[in-house]
């Protein structure tokens, strides 16, 4: 029977099953990948085109699905309101955090990186210092905003009453908690650290 019309007869999103047949075909290769052995250049690219992108991509429908969901269901799922509340918070969130990361911080990291290989006077340690405590600090913020809306979901739990967009809601968020995760992890303890590390220890 073909995928779709197994999906339609169970009530199922087919979008969202197969992003969750292509997640688990990739989890191998994810574990498998040493992304402290990539240049910091290279790991930059990666995190623009696939975890800025899925955000660019995902946010705006999530947003819109959460209000959706509130209109139909928010009488009786009165927690779907802070909800689509919080997730608006995070997008507008988002927007400067993105653009301080590809507009500021990579092309610093990719300048140190060709300093390095040239041999050039570094640049000023405090400008780096400043955008790494900002992007620390909104790491946090998010982080707490989408713990937050784990815990008013009970976890992503379906209801018994729940509608298809209900249910594909819940599934995005959820993603969208678990993409973020590796991307925080990747900023933070790789990314963040290495351009850390390279400011302190270049043309010393």
């Amino acid at each position: 029977m073909p995928l779709a019309k197994a999906c339609r007869i169970k009530g199922l999103d087919f979008d969202t099953v197969q992003q969750e047949i292509k997640a688990v075909k990739n989890e191998p290769l994810e574990r498998n990948r040493n992304y402290a052995a990539w240049s910091l250049s290279f790991l930059a690219d990666y995190i623009v085109n696939i975890h800025h992108a899925y955000l660019n991509e995902e946010m705006g429908p999530i947003a819109a699905y959460a209000h959706k969901i509130v209109d139909v269901h928010g009488k009786n799922h009165p927690e779907l309101i802070k909800i689509a509340a919080i997730f608006d918070k995070i997008i507008s969130d988002m927007a400067g955090h993105l653009c301080e990361e590809e507009e500021i911080l990579f092309p610093v990291i990719k300048r140190l990186e060709t300093d390095k290989k040239n041999g050039s006077k570094p640049m000023d340690d405090e400008v780096i210092k400043a955008s790494l405590e900002k992007l620390y600090r909104e790491h946090e913020e998010i982080g707490d905003a989408v713990h937050e809306i784990r815990g008013l979901a009970n976890d992503y739990a379906i209801p018994e009453d729940a509608c298809n967009t209900f249910t594909l809601t819940y599934r995005k968020l959820k993603a969208f908690e678990e993409d973020l995760h590796k991307h925080v992890h990747l900023e933070n303890n790789i990314l963040f650290v290495g351009c850390s590390n390279l400011s302190s220890t270049i043309g010393r």
